[in-house]
C-alpha cells in the first residue's frame, strides 16, 4: 500500500509533552467501525468491558537506554534498541559515521566496543562491564530514551523516570515504554477488579526501532525491527480458555497485540512464544487473537497507525483521528488514549 494513505496532519499542540494527572484522567475515544466516535475517559474502561474478557498487557520495563559520550575527542549518542547478550547491543548511533568498527567509545567512564556495523546508523555495541553489572551501569550513565517528538521541544527530567514507566513494569529490557500501559492506577485496576475483568502480562521489549519513520513509498518495502517477546504456557492456556468460553483478549498496546498476533496459529489458538517478533501488521492483515484494542494516538505515516488501520478500518481510523484532533485530543506517548473494536470481516 502506499504510504501517503497514512499522512495526516497534526497540530504541534495536540503533542502531549507530559502525562495527564493522575494518569486515569486521560481521555479515551471509543471508536467502533459504521458509529460516530464516542467520547469516554480511561477511567471508564471498565463500563466497555464484560466479566469473561481478560486484559492482556505488557510488562516490560524500561531502562535508561540513552547514552551520550565521546569517542576521542568526537561527541556521540547512542540510543540502545536490542540486547542480544547482558553486555551486547544493538543500537542507533549519532553521528554514525563517528562510530566505525572497532572503535572505543566512552560514556563518562562506562566503556564500550564497536563491534559490527549496520545499515540505517545501527550498530552493535559491547559494553566493558561485568554481567550482572549492565543494569547498573545504565542506570548510572544512562537516560530515559523519550520519543524524539517530546526530546526535542523538552529536556529529559527526574520526573520522566516514573511518568514513562507502566504500574505492570517488571521485565527489564525495553528502551520505549508499552504506552498504553501508561494510563492505569490503582484506582482504575480496582475497577477492572469490581467487575471481574482479569489482566494477565506479557514481555515484550519494545526497541527504538518504533521511532523510526517510514521511509519507503510502499508499505511492502518497510523492513520492520525485531523485538524479543515472550508469553509463558500458563498465559497462553488462560488466554485460549477465556476466549473459548465467549470471553474477549484485549490488548493493552500495540505491543501486547503485535505478541499475541506472532504466538496465534490460523485457528486463534495462542501458543507460548519465547523468541523474537518482527511482524509488521497492515490494511487485509487477519486478525486472529485479539478481539478489542486499547492504545494511544499514533505518528502520520507510522507502522502503528498502519497497525490500528489494519484492526479498525482505514476510513475509520481516519475519521477517528481527525475527530480527536477537532476535540484537542493528546497525541503519543503521554497523551490520550482510544479504545478500539474490529472491523467486520
Amino acid at each position: 500500500m502506499n504510504v501517503e494513505l497514512f499522512d495526516f496532519d497534526l497540530p504541534k499542540e495536540n503533542i502531549a509533552l507530559r502525562p495527564a494527572s493522575p494518569r486515569d484522567a486521560a481521555r479515551m475515544l471509543v471508536v467502533r467501525p459504521g458509529q460516530a466516535p464516542e467520547h469516554a475517559g480511561v477511567i471508564d474502561l471498565a463500563s466497555f468491558l464484560g466479566p469473561n474478557d481478560v486484559l492482556v498487557f505488557n510488562d516490560t520495563r524500561v531502562i535508561p537506554g540513552r547514552l551520550t559520550g565521546k569517542r576521542g575527542e568526537a561527541k556521540v549518542e547512542l540510543t540502545l534498541h536490542k540486547r542480544e547478550s547482558d553486555t551486547v547491543w544493538r543500537a542507533f548511533a549519532r553521528p554514525a559515521r563517528k562510530c566505525r568498527l572497532g572503535d572505543l567509545l566512552d560514556f563518562d567512564g562506562l566503556q564500550a566496543e564497536v563491534i559490527a556495523v549496520g545499515d540505517e546508523g545501527e550498530r552493535t555495541i559491547r559494553f566493558e562491564v561485568e554481567q550482572s553489572s549492565m543494569t547498573k551501569a545504565l542506570e548510572s550513565h544512562g537516560v530515559m530514551p523519550l520519543p524524539p517528538y517530546i526530546a526535542s521541544q523538552r529536556a529529559v527530567d527526574e520526573q520522566d523516570k516514573s511518568d514513562y514507566q507502566t504500574v505492570f513494569a517488571r521485565n527489564d529490557g525495553a528502551v520505549a515504554a508499552p504506552t498504553a500501559g501508561l494510563h492505569f492506577t490503582d484506582r482504575l485496576l480496582k475497577s477492572l477488579d469490581d467487575k471481574g475483568i482479569r489482566r494477565l502480562g506479557v514481555t515484550l521489549h519494545v526497541g527504538a526501532g518504533t521511532f523510526l519513520p517510514v521511509k519507503v513509498e510502499n508499505t511492502d518495502d518497510h523492513k520492520m525491527h525485531s523485538e524479543w517477546g515472550e508469553i509463558t504456557p500458563e498465559v497462553a492456556h488462560t488466554l485460549n480458555e477465556a476466549r473459548a468460553n465467549g470471553g474477549r483478549i484485549v490488548a493493552v498496546g500495540t505491543t501486547s497485540l503485535r505478541l499475541l498476533e506472532s504466538a496465534a496459529d490460523d485457528d486463534g489458538i495462542i501458543h507460548p512464544f519465547s523468541a523474537d517478533t518482527d511482524i509488521f501488521i497492515t490494511p487485509g492483515y487477519r486478525f486472529k487473537a485479539v478481539d478489542v484494542l486499547m492504545t494511544n494516538f499514533h505518528l502520520p505515516c507510522s507502522t502503528l497507525f498502519m497497525l490500528v488501520s489494519a484492526f479498525s478500518g482505514l476510513e475509520t481510523m481516519q475519521n477517528a483521528y481527525d475527530t480527536a484532533i477537532k476535540d484537542g485530543y493528546r497525541f503519543y506517548s503521554y497523551g490520550d488514549s482510544s479504545l478500539l473494536f474490529p472491523a467486520k470481516g
